[in-house]
């Protein structure tokens, strides 16, 4: 029951903190935080994300390039373009290490005001700090596990952002429902987005790109929107007012 609990832990706060602090601050700023605030949830991100820790400049970046190019050659990852998940998910890494490596040059209009913290990026993308996870977390497996079946989800704690990305970018575009039909793929995972905490409302997402709450119908509950909407009333950060762009 521990190790369950461990990795549903590491599931929904690595998921809560791409979704909060990657994809909603970073990649589309819906909300505003002090650089205190931003330092933390930096910090909160690796601890939660550990092993597979993306860094928010590299996710902003590429993700407005999704947004941009979606489903066109130039998308980062399409299942339009590649010819399984595996060829998607290797040129999404190529493709978010060439920008936070500077190995390409990045249009202006992607990169203005994403937040980077290069030396703390610098120590959480490192092989030590990624070996120094693993570790731990086989160390975790090893005091708690119980039964054999358990140490198969050990390596889902190694690849928890690739995993959450896999879904969203590949299962997004295939299958699911729309509420909006739209020049591209995108598709609502989930009637009740139970596994992705609002993330799995993709298509409602690519049609309301700057909308802090990806839920559209009454029983699409987005959950990481509830969180934020709690952290705005403590003023722990500051909802933008809507402005919805199609």
């Amino acid at each position: 029951m521990i190790i369950i609990i461990f990795v549903l832990t590491l599931w929904y706060g690595g998921l809560f903190f791409q979704s909060f602090f990657l994809h909603r601050y970073a990649a589309h700023q819906v909300f505003t935080m002090s650089k205190t605030v931003e330092r933390i949830t930096f910090i909160l991100t690796w601890v939660f994300q550990g092993a597979s820790y993306l860094s928010a400049y590299g996710y902003g970046i590429m993700h407005r390039m999704h947004h941009a190019y979606t489903d066109t050659d130039k998308d980062p990852h399409s299942p339009s373009h590649d010819a399984n998940l595996f060829a998607m998910m290797w040129k999404t890494k190529t493709v978010y290490q060439d920008i936070n490596k500077a190995r390409i040059e990045v249009d202006k209009k992607f990169t203005k005001n994403v937040p980077q913290w290069k030396s703390f990026d610098a120590f959480a993308s490192s092989k030590f700090s990624r070996i120094l996870w693993i570790g731990l977390y086989i160390l975790f497996f090893a005091l708690f596990a119980n039964a054999w079946w358990q140490w198969l989800l050990l390596p889902i704690t190694f690849l928890m952002a690739p995993i959450h990305g896999v879904i969203i970018n590949w299962f997004g575009h295939i299958y699911g429902y729309v509420n909006y039909k739209m020049k591209n793929t995108s598709k609502n995972l989930f009637r009740f987005d139970f596994l992705m905490m609002g993330e799995g409302y993709h298509n409602n997402h690519h049609k309301f790109a700057n909308r802090a709450n990806f839920g559209v119908k009454w029983y699409e509950i987005d959950v990481t929107y509830l969180i934020i909407k709690v952290l705005d009333a403590l003023r722990i950060i500051r909802l933008k007012p809507i402005k919805i762009k199609g």
